[in-house]
């Protein structure tokens, strides 16, 4: 099996980081069972979807190369897409969420490329390629929508996580695994749903990714678009789900506007949604989004964006007010009147502006942690940053000067001052001290012996985000998940059944014309009597070639399946339906 995937131009712009959860399709692993169910979905929704989709989403199916009959392959979609300017990747399930929008924001799609099960065909809580390929790909062709799924995942991926986020992703990516893998007991799964709705219970207050992740779902997964009387569907979760399609059209699902107040509604992926959101357009998605980011740490900074951080207990940055950026795991603010007045990191730290790490203070010289005070002088109204070399030389912050600053709240810092860093408008936004001393009333915040102490120059904190300033500061190619997507042994009976559905498939693209349909229905009939998809594709087969008695005796069979396994009458039914109404595309 092949380690290595297949990139071009996009791709290609992708940070190492992000490209650790990428993994080969492996597309010869796609059995005849899987490309039948495929090609079942496919051909149900198209038919439904016809009618109750947005027009994006048929359009975008041609336009971005989906067949109906065939499992995308991920390079032949990536040739397409390259067109509209987006690409796709394979993955293991599902990736944290903060990756998953990061994705979003390069212009890439992130494809699941398991396949659910034939006895999940309606409807699975794991990512799969039906889900992703033949949910997400086509609505990208709209080019407001795509835009609107970029801006998503690059405001996104700045949100930050409570460490129960963190806890609550890999409890959920458990339970996807073991409700789609074939051999999982009743009692793992209830324990791992009990597990998930536990820490459901339990989050507290809901950080800013869970409230994202919110909006994410209403639209990109959930969304209706249009009015309240006459909605379309354009939200992937529904466009794949052959179930959930046509009963949220109906009006035992309460259809709501499309505000801000979504991102407070919580959802559950293991049961059908009861209410959905309806927004007029694709622009008013982006609306939005722009106002739900005007509450976040990445645009309001201050005490609570540093608090945020503390709580979320992992890597991520602040941003001052002249454009130094920190970046590492806060652990300690000090605060006054509401204000922050120092902050503290521990372990490794880099310091950055716009995005590029400064010269000489990436996280091998701040290994055991960064501290700096905030705000202004005390008694002097003219910030540091706005301060003239002149002005700077009549305060005694001046290179070789022994000085002590007194900042308000308490905050003081002593030392000899060793030089500073300007930006490019020439403001000075980081002083370096030897013989320094730091403290806060009593409390010794750093000591001479430590060695050189460098002061962020800044008079408030402007942004808080989560993940580093720049990226290459860091070593972020360190994710392993707790748990991988399970592919188990497959049995001789399984086997055969594959051959089947080989033969079948091999017969309508015309591989081999010498198979006796009649010979495989019999040996179905025999050694998988439970198995109703073959059948249903044998009866399609049969249609076309206006064989009658071979008609009559799959419908017969059928029949009989219906009353022995009452829960896929409908899934049998609404096969039939659509091959004898002639909704056959090829």
């Amino acid at each position: 099996m092949s380690n290595t995937f297949e990139s071009n131009t996009i791709l290609n712009k992708l940070p190492k980081h992000l490209k650790q959860f990428i993994k080969p399709q492996n597309y010869n692993d796609y059995s005849a069972i899987d490309q039948a169910v495929w090609r079942y979905v496919m051909r149900k929704n198209v038919d439904f979807l016809k009618t109750v989709a947005h027009e994006s989403y048929l359009q975008g199916l041609k336009q971005t190369g989906i067949s109906i009959n065939h499992i995308p392959n991920m390079y032949g979609m990536n040739r397409i897409l390259k067109e509209i300017g987006w690409a796709a990747v394979a993955v293991d399930g599902f990736i944290p969420p903060n990756a998953f929008m990061e994705f979003q924001a390069y212009n890439v799609l992130v494809i699941a490329s398991d396949i659910r099960q034939l006895e999940h065909i309606e409807y699975t809580p794991a990512p799969d390629i039906i889900h992703e390929g033949a949910g997400h790909a086509p609505i990208i062709a709209n080019p407001e929508y795509a835009e609107y799924l970029r801006r998503f995942g690059e405001i996104g991926s700045k949100a930050i996580s409570s460490a129960k986020d963190y806890e609550l992703y890999e409890a959920v990516r458990h339970l996807s695994i073991i409700k789609e893998a074939p051999n999982s007991s009743e009692e793992e799964i209830a324990s791992a749903e009990l597990k998930v709705e536990e820490l459901q219970q339990n989050m507290g207050k809901p950080s800013e990714m869970a409230l994202i992740r919110n909006l994410h779902w209403w639209t990109v997964e959930y969304g209706l678009i249009g009015t309240i009387e006459n909605p379309k569907i354009y939200g992937a979760g529904l466009l794949s789900s052959i179930g959930e399609s046509a009963w949220c059209m109906t009006d035992a699902v309460k259809k709501l506007p499309y505000t801000i107040d979504a991102a407070y509604k919580d959802f559950d992926i293991t049961k059908p949604q009861p209410q959905l959101y309806v927004t007029p357009d694709f622009a008013h998605l982006s609306l939005v989004l722009e106002e739900f980011a005007n509450t976040m740490a990445l645009r309001c900074g201050g005490l609570s964006g540093i608090k945020k951080l503390i709580d979320s207990k992992a890597l991520g940055s602040i941003e001052m007010s002249t454009g130094l950026q920190i970046s590492g795991v806060f652990t300690h603010v000090i605060e006054n009147n509401g204000n922050p007045i120092y902050v503290q990191t521990s372990g490794e730290t880099a310091l950055a502006y716009r995005e590029k790490e400064l010269v000489g203070h990436d996280i091998n010289a701040h290994k055991s942690g960064f501290g700096s005070p905030i705000g202004k002088l005390k008694g002097i109204n003219l910030a540091i940053e706005d301060m003239s070399p002149r002005d700077l030389a009549a305060y005694h912050i001046y290179e070789e000067r022994i000085t002590t600053l007194e900042f308000e709240g308490g905050i003081t810092v002593s030392g000899k001052i060793i030089t500073g860093k300007r930006n490019l408008r020439g403001k000075i936004i980081l002083i370096s001290f030897t013989d320094c001393t730091v403290t806060h009333g009593k409390t010794v915040l750093f000591k001479p012996e430590w060695g050189i102490y460098d002061m962020a120059i800044g008079k408030e904190v402007v942004s808080a985000f989560s993940g580093p300033a720049d990226l290459n500061s860091f070593n972020l190619i360190t994710h392993v998940p707790s748990t991988k997507t399970i592919h188990v042994k497959k049995s001789n009976r399984r086997l055969d059944l594959e051959e089947l559905y080989q033969q079948v498939r091999d017969y309508r693209e015309g591989k081999n014309r010498s198979i006796s349909r009649t010979k495989v229905l019999e040996q179905l009939i025999e050694k998988h009597p439970n198995d109703w998809l073959l059948p249903v594709e044998l009866y399609e087969l049969a249609c076309i070639s206006n064989e009658t008695k071979l008609s009559e005796a799959i419908l017969e069979h059928l029949e009989h399946l219906k009353q022995h396994r009452p829960e896929v009458g409908k899934l049998i039914d609404d096969g039939i339906g659509i091959i004898e109404k002639g909704a056959i595309i090829k």
